[in-house]
């Protein structure tokens, strides 16, 4: 007979955190930041066709991305090391700052800890930069240091992450392409692609009109029954918003994205109310932190599609908060980017119905792995899905041929917070919480 009094394994405990940056910036292998590419990539834009964002209105910043600091952070990377030598990693955008606050920061959090314990790891960590963080580059870390944390513990039970997270309820992922070349995406097996839009409201009636003919050139291309998304980058207005969505209904538009700035939660509303009756969906989210943002945009009922970026998010942790709050409303998750971080989580999940695959090849005509050489067994779609190979943790192997680690902490500091972790004894004294 079994002895029924036989507890759990012991777990190791995690020993270090470490915080890398990528040298090989500017090139074609642009790690995690999918803008750090040549100056002649299709995301970047260029005099001849621009991609409207946020600093359109500045002549001198309007055609490429790159000029105005898109790219000025790079990539962050994560490694998270237990007691027996296993390593988990995460990626995020952050560069040297980010490394500066998972080194001297989050690390005290993490370090010593049970890898079990992600969720008061996760919750330390947010509210100990509740001071100056809540969105935007402490929340980047976070999602890092997270992702990591599920890859380690993946590989110290010997199960891919989606079987942490309840399992698979699918076999395999639908893919779409965010694409310079929707006609090579449809061509290579996508089942729809989005480009970025060209103009916003600086470039007037006629920068309308230019859109139009842009998105009218593409449907001709593709035929009438391939989906195309339209992704606005945070730049457009509420009036111009509805305004190009109505023009582009009549040619087929499926989706249009991220059309205002993330806190304009009042403008969505605006938006959708002027849009009411249309077919277009509404999206958005790539740059919405944690769930309290979330809950607003599904409160109000705005959009229709949801898109974290799990590495930006709060990572796996938060994220499936998100898709809990969303499946409330029968609102679907369709995540940015994130590659393997996001498949998945997208597998465990009903409501996660469609990946999206950036083509970051130069001329968007060739399939590449989004996290560039950082992983060279990284999953890429074939024939218009995902599937995921059944491997512990993410599945995939950081290469470290690039890796520079700005902010060294010597054994001695990583170990006295580590043995504050360990020694920890919670208050013998029982208080009512609320």
């Amino acid at each position: 007979m079994a002895d029924d009094n036989k507890g759990c394994r012991n777990f190791p405990r995690i020993k270090s955190v470490r915080a890398y940056v990528s040298d090989s910036k500017g090139g074609t292998d642009q790690g995690a930041d999918c803008h750090d590419v040549v100056d002649d990539h299709w995301i970047n834009g260029s005099a001849t066709l621009p991609i409207a964002n946020p600093m359109s209105g500045y002549e001198q910043y309007s055609a490429t991305r790159k000029s105005w600091g898109i790219n000025a952070l790079g990539s962050l990377i994560v490694e998270v090391e237990a007691e027996d030598g296993t390593c988990g990693v995460g990626i995020t955008i952050g560069g040297e700052p980010g490394c500066f606050i998972v080194e001297n920061h989050l690390s005290r959090f993490v370090e010593g800890q049970d890898p079990r314990n992600i969720e008061l790891m996760w919750d330390q960590m947010f509210r100990s930069t509740l001071n100056y963080g809540r969105k935007g580059l402490p929340l980047q870390c976070i999602s890092a240091v997270d992702l990591a944390l599920w890859d380690l513990l993946g590989k110290l039970r010997n199960e891919p992450v989606y079987a942490l997270l309840g399992g698979k309820t699918k076999e395999k992922l639908p893919v779409y392409s965010t694409t310079g070349r929707p006609d090579i995406a449809k061509k290579l097996g996508f089942v729809g692609a989005k480009f970025p839009c060209a103009y916003g409201p600086s470039a007037g009636d006629e920068g309308l009109r230019k859109n139009v003919e842009i998105f009218k050139s593409w449907r001709e291309k593709v035929g009438p029954d391939f989906p195309l998304m339209l992704d606005c980058y945070m730049s457009l207005s509420v009036p111009y918003a509805i305004k190009l969505a109505k023009a582009l209904e009549p040619h087929g538009l499926k989706w249009m994205e991220e059309f205002l700035p993330p806190d304009d939660y009042q403008g969505y509303e605006e938006v959708r109310n002027g849009l009411r009756g249309s077919n277009v969906l509404l999206t958005t989210a790539e740059h919405e932190y944690t769930r309290y943002g979330y809950q607003l945009l599904l409160k109000s009922r705005c959009v229709d599609i949801l898109q974290p970026d799990i590495s930006w998010v709060g990572g796996i942790t938060e994220a499936r908060r998100v898709i809990a709050l969303a499946s409330a409303s029968d609102t679907l998750v369709i995540p940015h980017g994130s590659s393997v971080y996001s498949y998945h989580l997208q597998y465990a999940f009903r409501n996660c119905p469609l990946a999206e695959y950036i083509n970051l090849s130069p001329k968007a005509d060739t399939i590449v792995p989004y996290f560039g050489g950082l992983f060279p067994d990284e999953p890429l779609p074939a024939n218009g899905f995902i599937e995921l190979p059944d491997r512990p943790g993410f599945g995939v192997t950081l290469c470290k041929d690039t890796l520079r680690r700005p902010y060294v902490r010597s054994d001695a500091d990583s170990k006295k917070q580590a043995d504050r972790n360990i020694n920890f004894k919670p208050s013998d004294k029982a208080v009512m919480p609320f």
